[in-house]
């Protein structure tokens, strides 16, 4: 039977009023997410993107401290002056080494640790405790502590090279040979303790019945590592040694009360030439231009490892 005319039309305006009301209450809900994400959304952009844009705004000028004349606008002059800086491009290559020579042997201590202390072991949560501890101290605490131990002196470190007759009084944290490894190993015992919570949380979402049915088959431990465990904690793994690679190559604090950068500059990080320039020597916008570069940098690392995760998921 034929719909009349009337009611069609009918039909058709009660369906255009119930889509104009679902779109006036979507744009209320819209402003009433709005509402309740902006407490949050504040601190974030005054503390955070508005410093970032700030100081990208001030790469571009010569701004100086204890000057009279206004601060000019010069353009690219900074980024083509730190172009040829050799001590720049020098600190970025001690930089990368330190990154680097903390993020790998900091993984594989973790890997080795979360492996054992995923285990049904006596006092296990003693232990799970205990190996947190160096997370919970300040960067600058442990900065001095381990001062203390590499002290050419009274140090622990001596000493007990001396109760071993193997020497002792180096002064580690001031020889040119010894000062950038002493304070890589600085590194990767205060990084530990995070990296190997991460792992564990990944290692404890592998189910056991998998571990179970390859111990059936007839795997040892290198083989269901290898075909149950690592493929499973393989997500966590990158995400986290590449959230661990840019925050070492963000680091200041910690070589900073260790070495201040010495010495020589064997130690000195681009965090800490950056400070240097600018609170040291002054220079502002010069400081702010190896800023803008180091964020170049990490924006590029975290480009590439969320083009690896993409790529990942496709292919899964």
């Amino acid at each position: 039977m034929n719909t009349p005319t009337g009611a069609g039309k009918g039909a058709d305006s009660v369906t255009e009023v119930a889509e104009a009301h679902a779109r006036a209450g979507g744009r209320t809900a819209d402003r009433g997410a709005w509402f309740l994400v902006l407490p949050a959304l504040l601190p974030i952009l005054l503390l955070s993107v508005g410093p970032l844009l700030y100081g990208i705004l001030l790469a571009f000028t010569d701004a100086q401290s204890g000057r009279t004349t206004a601060t000019r606008w010069i353009g690219a002059l900074n980024f083509r002056d730190l172009l040829h800086d050799t001590l720049f491009w020098e600190s970025f290559r001690i930089g990368l080494v330190w990154a680097a020579g903390v993020t790998v042997p900091q993984f594989l201590l973790a890997l080795g640790l979360a492996l054992l202390l995923n285990q049904d072991l006596r006092l296990r949560g003693l232990a799970r405790a205990l190996a947190i501890v160096p997370w919970a101290m300040p960067e600058v605490v442990v900065g001095i502590m381990w001062r203390l131990v590499y002290n050419p002196d009274a140090g622990v470190l001596n000493e007990t090279l001396r109760d071993l007759g193997l020497g002792g009084g180096r002064d580690w944290l001031s020889g040119l040979a010894t000062a950038l490894p002493a304070v890589i190993v600085v590194g990767v015992w205060a990084g530990l303790p995070q990296t190997t919570v991460a792992l564990l949380a990944g290692l404890q979402n592998v189910p056991r019945e998998l571990h179970e049915a390859a111990a059936v088959d007839g795997a040892g431990a290198w083989r269901r590592f290898r075909t149950v465990t690592w493929p499973a904690l393989r997500p966590v793994a990158l995400a986290v040694t590449a959230l661990n690679l840019i925050w070492n190559l963000n680091s200041f604090a910690l070589v900073y009360v260790l070495t201040n950068g010495g010495p020589g500059g064997k130690t000195r990080l681009p965090m800490l030439f950056a400070y240097e320039e600018a609170f040291r020597y002054g220079q502002f916008g010069y400081a702010a231009a190896m800023g803008c570069v180091l964020v170049a940098v990490v924006s590029v690392l975290l480009a590439v490892f969320l083009a690896g995760r993409l790529r990942g998921g496709e292919d899964a």
